[in-house]
């Protein structure tokens, strides 16, 4: 069997080397966050929503990542002329489909991305659930549901997508309807600082940028971002220091730290 967490600090490492553009359409709340975080995993972000330049924008890039957390309908359009693009030229697409199942307007948009065709979902269950089930709902962009109550509605999602689904939890699930991988890296110091859904699906970006398989590359991207966590709460007195710590944790974590720390499961 292959070695997730080699793997995983096998593309670490390529991100170093390579280090991709990531294209993010992404909301206002996370821009600093998920650039910063995506500068210390070694990529090189560009926070581009104009519908004027995204076409050009993503013809640049390793992944796009959208992100529809402070959504607004000319945001969806720029979002759908970007992944339009994206699958033209066969740039990886990210959605992360923030408070769907919240409005009609965050289903509907998410719904509309994934029809033009998507690489990859990341969300959280409630995310997740509401993709399948229109009568699912959530509070806000906060989960009301666990990783395990959504776990078959996110295999059935990517059999209908034909994409891999990431839900992330207290353990993350990576399936693409048949493959599952679990990620048991993290900390729960992360639910108590915004953004950091939107940072896992940013560093999903950077990682399927070097990796082609969207499982594993999701899966990487998660145990890396845990890892840093639990390295970051180490530290940490509080929400506070967590976001200054983890910015640090993402920089000096190595391959070989991923390698070999990693907690991937098929």
């Amino acid at each position: 069997m292959q070695n997730l967490g080699q793997l995983a600090g096998e593309s670490l490492a390529a991100i170093r080397q390579k280090q991709p553009l990531i294209h993010n359409i992404t909301n206002f709340v996370v821009m600093n966050n998920t650039a910063n975080a995506l500068l210390a995993c070694g990529a090189s972000p560009v926070m581009a929503h104009a519908a004027e330049e995204v076409q050009q924008m993503v013809s640049f890039a390793g992944a796009l990542v959208l992100n529809i957390g402070t959504l607004t309908p000319v945001w969806v359009d720029s979002m759908l002329l970007a992944a339009a693009k994206a699958r033209e030229l066969g740039v990886p697409i990210v959605l992360d489909p923030v408070g769907s199942g919240a409005t009609d307007l965050r289903t509907q948009a998410s719904r509309r991305i994934m029809a033009v065709g998507v690489s990859l979902v990341r969300g959280n269950a409630s995310e997740v659930l509401s993709l399948g089930d229109a009568a699912s709902q959530t509070k806000g962009v906060d989960s009301t549901h666990s990783v395990d109550q959504a776990a078959q509605a996110g295999r059935d999602l990517a059999r209908s997508l034909g994409a891999p689904v990431a839900i992330t939890g207290a353990v993350d699930l990576v399936t693409d309807g048949q493959r599952v991988l679990r990620v048991a890296n993290g900390h729960p110091l992360l639910t108590r600082v915004t953004g950091t859904g939107c940072t896992a699906s940013a560093l999903i970006g950077a990682f399927l940028a070097v990796d082609p398989d969207p499982v594993t590359a999701a899966a990487s991207a998660l145990a890396f971002l845990g890892l840093a966590a639990e390295k970051a709460a180490a530290i940490s007195n509080g929400p506070g220091s967590l976001q200054m710590n983890l910015l640090d944790a993402l920089y000096y974590l190595t391959p070989e730290d991923l390698a070999g720390q990693a907690r991937i499961s098929a």
